[in-house]
């Protein structure tokens, strides 16, 4: 079967199942080990920590993990880091769950891929594979990543997966290091290698708390320029904003913390064995090693899935959910309560909706609505987008890229809830 056959095949199952509790999607963080120290990333740790590595599942309990998945129904897996093949056992889990049916996606940085493991893959294709490519030069890639050479070995293993015709996709995260670069790469992926390519630029404070990734996060008016320089992406949003606005507030009717699929039709298992809703909400998890996947499906992701909403935010009126990436996972990281809006995040879809001509009709006490006290200079800075003040073509390289490797350490205060994360048996 295609990968056009298995795309229909997807959306045929998730309308076969809409409405359903089944645990259809899972992300299984193998290890949160990897190679690279990038400046951004809300999860690595070093290649040589051996107190993460002896806590992470071993590969029996990973083959016990994926014979549960399969009795639950789960059909799709996504393999994610750290870096997977930071794990030497890495391609045996990955081949049990191949041989249990499941269909796979592999997050990782290309930079561990050699021959061995890419003639591997060609024997096992995943589904997908998908590659972050952190520059379009080294300079700028060894920036962000903090290691040497380590260009070179992504560049190669993108080459390795491309030769053997691997379903492989490049994407990025923009930051202030590699902004200059974006559109670069996204020239290098679609023209030079004809492959896919994407980016997201929401960027998260660590899951230890660290507010540390903030420090390169771009600006919302650099975040919305960047998004909006595709005719296509702006037609997109333009769709999506017109689309919500013949409608109530998406969360009007709803009373759950959650809307999303996660605990619906979705959850995550962290590298120790912790159950949660999604790969980036740690307040909340469940001990499989203790219980057992199916408890943790049925009763502790249900209780998660169904809690009430304990406040009315500004998120509740609001109509642009569709041009938002605000959940109740990133006010956890963010601001330490799931159901605190993201300022960061407000902004942004604000920004979108003005550059794009959407209207905004006031929701709550929100700053970035008409009559808010950042309402004005929301506007002013959406018609720097949409004049080309702020010309993503033109962005150049920091004046300096050696001393961002300095900021490492930087921990300024924040609001993530990790740290008081409860586990439940």
């Amino acid at each position: 079967m295609n990968i056009a056959a298995y795309a229909e095949l997807s959306r045929s199952i998730h309308q076969h199942y809409s409405g359903q509790r089944v645990p259809l999607e899972v992300s299984i963080e193998i290890t949160r080990r990897c190679p690279l120290e990038c400046l951004h990333c809300y999860n690595n740790l070093p290649m040589g920590d051996l107190q993460a590595r002896s806590r992470e599942l071993s590969r029996e309990e990973h083959f016990k993990l994926l014979d549960e998945l399969a009795e639950l129904g789960c059909l799709w897996l996504l393999y994610t880091g750290g870096e997977i093949f930071a794990r030497k056992d890495f391609l045996e889990i990955y081949t049990y769950a191949k041989k249990k049916g499941f269909l796979i996606t592999l997050f990782t940085n290309g930079t561990l891929i050699g021959e061995r493991t890419a003639d591997y893959l060609r024997q096992w294709p995943p589904f997908a594979i998908e590659i972050t490519l952190y520059g379009r030069t080294k300079e700028t890639y060894e920036a962000l990543t903090g290691i040497p050479d380590s260009y070179e070995r992504c560049l190669r293993g993108i080459e390795l997966l491309r030769d053997r015709g691997l379903p492989l996709k490049l994407k990025t995260v923009p930051t202030t290091v590699n902004k200059h670069e974006v559109l670069a790469m996204r020239q290098f992926a679609e023209e030079e290698l004809h492959l896919e390519f994407k980016f997201d630029s929401l960027v998260n404070p660590r899951i230890d708390c660290s507010q540390s990734p903030l420090a390169v996060r771009l600006a919302p008016e650099e975040v919305v320029a960047l998004d909006l320089h595709s005719p296509k992406v702006a037609a997109e949003y333009r769709k999506l904003g017109e689309q919500e606005m013949q409608h109530p507030p998406a969360l009007e009717n709803i009373e759950t913390t959650y809307s999303c699929g996660g605990g619906m039709n979705s959850f995550a298992i962290d590298p120790y064995g912790h159950m949660s809703i999604c790969v980036l909400s740690h307040q909340e998890t469940y001990d499989i090693r203790s219980g057992s996947v199916k408890e943790g499906w049925e009763q502790f992701l249900f209780r998660v899935r169904t809690r009430a909403r304990k406040n009315i935010s500004k998120c509740v009126s609001c109509r642009l959910h569709s041009l938002c990436s605000m959940c109740p996972a990133n006010g956890e990281l963010e601001n330490g309560n799931p159901e605190s809006p993201v300022e960061f995040l407000c902004e942004v879809a604000h920004l979108r909706a003005m550059a794009i001509g959407l209207p905004v009709s006031p929701h709550g006490e929100c700053d970035f609505c008409s009559g808010g006290r950042r309402h004005s200079a929301a506007v002013e800075s959406a018609q720097r987008i949409v004049s080309k003040e702020i010309d993503v073509g033109e962005w150049t390289s920091p004046a300096m890229l050696l001393p961002i490797l300095d900021n490492r350490s930087l921990t300024p205060g924040g609001g993530c809830g990790g740290c008081g994360a409860q586990s439940f048996r």
